[in-house]
């Protein structure tokens, strides 16, 4: 496995962490903020030092957001008071005077640039009085940033085909990335502490070159397909990190929704010898990641975000059941600060696309998978929905790879993966009239031996099992009865229709009562592409896990709405 990609073994990663501490972070972080210095001077059009020069991820090859959204421009001057001027070729100049941050104590000018509809490709230029840095080959369009853990980090060349889409990448050349570097900071920064790549064209050699630049096969082929069908430039911004979980990606802020402290270790991501160091924080204590990450990112315009990530909140005492709180609290106060550090011109409800957990392990003994799949959704089993505005999801968990040499967590088809959060993308982050989503059911209807489905969609069948049912405990004949739990139970499919699949009634035993019913609710709930239900309209769509509970009657005819405007809490 590539250094890149974090195994989902924990215990490798965190023998090697660097631990700081944050007596000396703000300093620190004060030195680092000048050291863009260096860079700035490829963008500089005298040979002369800058005292002017831009944030970290402003570069020539770059994309900022295109109308009728407007591109925030910033950087970096110790001269305060100083008027900077900026210029997009052909569009009005705008001007910002450098003030002094009152967090971090240096000289910031911020401007917020015209509308800019047409792609370009354009030079950009930031005047003070006496010199000028410049931007070149700029163009305009939407920029998506791509986030997550070892998924979302998982590279082009690791994917099927992934020789074969490396050298396609050189005809889109519209298409443009950033890569941020794999780093963690106990207190937010002003600016990335750390570059992997910056700005480049799409090529062999920035998608994969194993020299550590590398890109997200996931970031990489969603932006691809977005290009194919919208034709205007895409630029991505691929800030993944292995292993990780969702409280190191969200703020203070964010856990406090959740009653998670931003001190808190959770308990299975922290080495036994460590759990007790005073002030010990490495890439899994919450806000690391979110601290150098993400914060830095607020000031630009962005059009939407995706997501793939879970595998570490899926662990024991990884705070799985307080995933539906976490993760939607995370999508909300991104949106929040995105909106706020681009002064108002990232959307503050902006598109947020996530992948459904994939599978891992063909039969494991426990897992965490089924869960964090249904609460990635808020417990509701779709989205969007009323707790998830504006979200779409890719469902993953059908594309079983055992035998990936990068581990089966890390399954290598990728481009499934793309395509489903492409479907979702356009019809909820560009309002396209497309069928994103596999089917659900609707109702339950009780016959004499069985339980009749009943969906909106038409059903492609590519399998017959993966239903389940719940069933009560028969009660002692003599004597109160002791306490017992409802178990689960295969549900056999027992017939078949287009819109109707009939489920067994008779799993339960005599004087058993069916409570409910879930789909799909393993670790690795099919061999590769083989579930049980997939769109007929569109055979790349696969259902979803689903969970419902109701009491049977026993009645035949009785029908049973299911309510999927309410979320449903995972009780056994």
């Amino acid at each position: 496995m590539n250094s890149h990609i974090t195994s989902f073994t924990f215990n490798v990663s965190l023998a090697i962490l660097l631990l700081w501490t944050a007596s000396t972070t703000q300093s620190k972080h004060t030195n680092r903020i000048f050291q863009h210095e260096a860079w700035s001077k490829a963008n500089k059009s005298s040979s002369a030092d800058p005292s002017i020069f831009f944030a970290s991820y402003y570069g020539n090859h770059m994309v900022l957001q295109r109308a009728p959204k407007q591109a925030i421009i910033w950087g970096y001057s110790p001269n305060i008071g100083e008027v900077i001027k900026v210029k997009v070729e052909g569009q009005e100049t705008v001007s910002g005077r450098v003030y002094k941050d009152s967090i971090y104590g240096v000289g910031i000018w911020k401007v917020t640039l015209p509308p800019v509809s047409q792609p370009g490709p354009f030079t950009i230029t930031a005047s003070s009085a006496t010199e000028t840095i410049t931007l070149t080959d700029v163009l305009f369009g939407d920029v998506w940033i791509c986030s997550g853990q070892s998924n979302m980090q998982f590279t082009v060349d690791k994917m099927f085909n992934g020789s074969a889409e490396v050298a396609d990448a050189v005809n889109y050349p519209n298409i443009r990335l950033f890569d941020v570097s794999l780093m963690y900071y106990p207190v937010e920064t002003l600016d990335l502490l750390s570059v992997n790549e910056g700005w480049v064209l799409p090529n062999k050699r920035s998608l994969a070159d194993g020299t550590g630049v590398y890109f997200s096969a996931v970031c990489w082929l969603y932006g691809k397909y977005l290009y194919q069908e919208l034709g205007y430039p895409i630029g991505l911004v691929d800030t993944s990190y292995g292993g990780t979980p969702v409280e190191a990606w969200s703020s203070r802020d964010a856990l406090a929704q959740c009653g998670i402290s931003s001190t808190e270790v959770v308990e299975s991501y922290i080495d036994e010898s460590e759990r007790y160091t005073p002030g010990v924080h490495n890439q899994l204590t919450p806000t690391q990641l979110w601290n150098c990450m993400i914060h830095p990112l607020l000031n630009m315009t962005i059009y939407g975000a995706v997501w793939y990530q879970g595998e570490n909140n899926a662990m024991p005492g990884a705070n799985t059941h307080k995933y539906n709180c976490t993760f939607p609290a995370m999508i909300s106060d991104w949106r929040l600060k995105f909106n706020q550090g681009s002064l108002g011109q990232t959307d503050k409800l902006f598109p947020f696309g996530f992948v459904q957990l994939g599978p891992m392990n063909p039969d494991p003994p426990t897992s965490g998978f089924p869960e964090i799949r249904w609460h990635q959704t808020a417990d509701y089993g779709y989205v969007p929905n009323p707790k998830m505005e504006k979200t779409f999801m890719a469902v993953a968990m059908d594309l079983a790879d055992f035998t990936s040499p990068w581990w089966p967590v890390h399954f290598r088809d990728k481009t499934d993966v793309g395509k489903r959060l492409f479907l979702g993308g356009l019809r909820v982050a560009y309002s396209r009239d497309v069928l994103a989503d596999g089917p659900r059911p609707m109702t339950i209807t009780e016959g004499t031996n069985t339980l009749n489905l009943t969906y909106k969609q038409p059903i492609l069948y590519h399998n017959w099992d993966g239903f389940e049912a719940l069933c009560s405990v028969k009660s002692k004949v003599n004597g109160p009865p002791p306490p017992q739990v409802p178990y689960w139970t295969d549900a056999p499919v027992v017939s078949s229709l287009s819109t109707i699949i009939g489920l067994s009634s008779t799993v339960c035993g005599k004087g058993q009562t069916i409570l409910g019913l879930r789909y799909s609710w393993r670790e690795s709930p099919c061999a590769f592409k083989t579930c049980t239900v997939y769109s007929a309209d569109n055979p790349l769509l696969p259902g979803p896990p689903f969970l419902v509970y109701h009491k049977m009657t026993g009645v035949a005819g009785t029908v049973h709405v299911i309510d999927w405007n309410t979320p449903t809490t995972i009780r056994n």
